[in-house]
């Protein structure tokens, strides 16, 4: 496979903060404290402290929950969880269903790259990649669909309320009937089980079990419990609003846009099939689109009782990840890192180590069909970044039978009729104004030959021309980069080897945009 990098400005599709952050830029350095370069891991190693009772329960949570989708428990890299000298580094995603996004593969492999990466440079220590399965997320929409080969299919769920990761899988069959050439593991997935978090964590050990990954759905009692006096904290005294809010200010007038906006509370209420925020009116915090509300006395008595009931919005979730985990570094794309840039003093106020922000690997993979149609075209695949007019006047004036470009003869008649302007001054300087009218028309006319050269050399042209923005629009659909849009399947299910060749490509500490060709 060739690779070739490309930097990130050159694609067009990345945010500014984004951009400034892998240029290690001094604006956005007050946000983070490790930049994260493979030597910088000794100091995030050095600080992170996590206690013995601590990784004794994330084992048992773990183990508890690997046994409900098999006999074969993963018991040595959970085991090794208890040991003092064995930290992780996390991605965190939706449970897309048939795993969504093709860049929801590129995150784990990354994460599972960046472990490896870490062994060898610090061969005392062990390094374990986690999923973060965001079970509680509760935007159904957003993952109830995935797009093979050009058509969307989706979920059309009964009753698609509260939690996603709770949700029973009825309604998902008539997808399985639809593709013929289901991978085995989707289909054991969305038939043998009874949730949306039990099916993920399936298939996506089925994928990168073999890996050492490891699957964690964070809502649980025993994790929770170690967040309470954070749920307290935020219920009662909002500090993370306060410290959220000072942070965008700063971001703000470093001239950057913040993506996350805190509330006084940033939790909802997590119970029997539901999942809203939590307001304060008057003298009771009141749950929203509900009849449920308590007083202070009752609150404080139920998150003693059921913390697993409070769920963190995206302020909090990254801090509750850090407490539960002995984490290093979290994996993830331009907008997650944007958000966690605002969240560095949250991280202090609670005294809780800030994780390095690695950005996951990013890719357009190019098989071999289209690697022939670039080579037939003489394209090079960095061009297919440029806006589509654009892309087809380079490829236009780049095999042109004839000069197309006018613009060279536009400046000599600019020259000329300057020229005469001159010389008119000082004869007569009312000819100003209609020498400048002449002018105009003059060079209106010559732009009007070079469009109709333009519109010629393009119906030249025409069968590449639309073969190359066929190529542009496949690859690049609805103007978004393919990993946004695309399934792993578009590739795996012609080539089973996908998976094994992003490993081998992918560097998650080396920060630009790569094109894979599969030749």
């Amino acid at each position: 496979m060739r690779k070739t990098n490309l930097p990130f400005e050159q694609t067009n599709q990345f945010n500014p903060i984004f951009i400034d952050y892998i240029s290690e830029n001094k604006e956005v350095k007050p946000f983070y404290d490790e930049f994260p370069k493979i030597e910088n891991f000794a100091r995030q190693i050095e600080r992170k402290s996590f206690s013995k009772v601590k990784r004794e329960i994330l084992a048992q949570v773990l183990q508890n929950q690997y046994q409900k989708i098999s006999s074969d428990v993963p018991t040595s890299q959970i085991e090794l969880l208890k040991d003092e000298q064995t930290f992780t580094v996390v991605t965190g995603h939706q449970l897309n269903i048939f795993s969504g996004p093709l860049y929801f593969i590129y995150k784990i492999v990354s994460t599972i790259n960046l472990a490896k990466q870490l062994k060898h440079q610090y061969p005392e220590f062990n390094f374990i990649p986690i999923y973060w399965m965001a079970t509680e997320d509760h935007d159904f929409e957003e993952i109830s669909y995935f797009n093979l080969f050009g058509k969307k299919y989706t979920w059309e769920h009964p009753n698609p309320t509260g939690a996603v990761g709770k949700l029973n899988l009825n309604g998902i069959d008539h997808i399985l009937n639809e593709i013929s050439e289901l991978p085995d593991f989707f289909k054991t997935a969305y038939t043998r089980f009874e949730n949306l978090t039990d099916a993920t964590r399936y298939y996506v050990n089925e994928l990168f079990g073999e890996e050492g990954l490891l699957i964690l759905d964070a809502d649980d009692s025993r994790l929770k419990s170690e967040f309470r006096n954070v749920i307290y904290d935020d219920l009662l005294h909002h500090h993370a609003n306060s410290a959220v809010e000072k942070t965008n200010e700063k971001l703000e007038a470093a001239g950057y846009k913040t993506q996350v906006f805190p509330r006084k509370i940033n939790f909802f209420y997590h119970k029997d099939g539901i999942r809203e925020r939590i307001e304060k009116e008057g003298e009771y915090f009141q749950v929203l689109n509900s009849e449920i509300k308590f007083s202070q006395e009752e609150i404080e008595k139920e998150i003693e009782e059921f913390p697993e009931r409070y769920s963190p919005n995206v302020v909090l979730r990254p801090l509750y990840q850090e407490i539960i985990l002995p984490n290093l570094a979290y994996i993830g794309g331009p907008g997650e890192l944007s958000y966690w840039l605002q969240l560095k003093g949250v991280f202090d106020h609670y005294g809780v180590e800030f994780p390095m922000l690695v950005p996951r690997n990013f890719a357009l993979y190019l098989n071999k069909s289209n690697c022939k149609k670039i080579d037939k075209l003489s394209v090079d695949c960095s061009e297919l970044f440029l806006e589509e007019n654009q892309l087809k006047d380079n490829f236009l004036k780049r095999n042109a039978e004839g000069e197309i470009d006018l613009s060279e003869n536009i400046s000599a008649l600019e020259q000329v009729f300057e020229d005469i302007a001159k010389k008119a001054a000082l004869v007569d300087k009312s000819l100003q104004g209609f020498i400048g009218a002449e002018s105009k028309k003059a060079i209106k006319q010559v732009e009007n030959i070079g469009k109709r050269l333009k519109k010629s050399e393009e119906n030249n042209q025409s069968t590449a021309v639309n073969q190359l923005l066929n190529l542009k629009s496949k690859l690049f659909p609805d103007n978004s980069l393919q990993e946004r849009t695309d399934n792993f399947m578009n590739f795996y299910l012609n080539d089973p080897q996908f998976i094994e060749k992003l490993k081998d490509a992918f560097d998650p500490l080396h920060f630009e945009f790569l094109i894979l060709q599969d030749s």
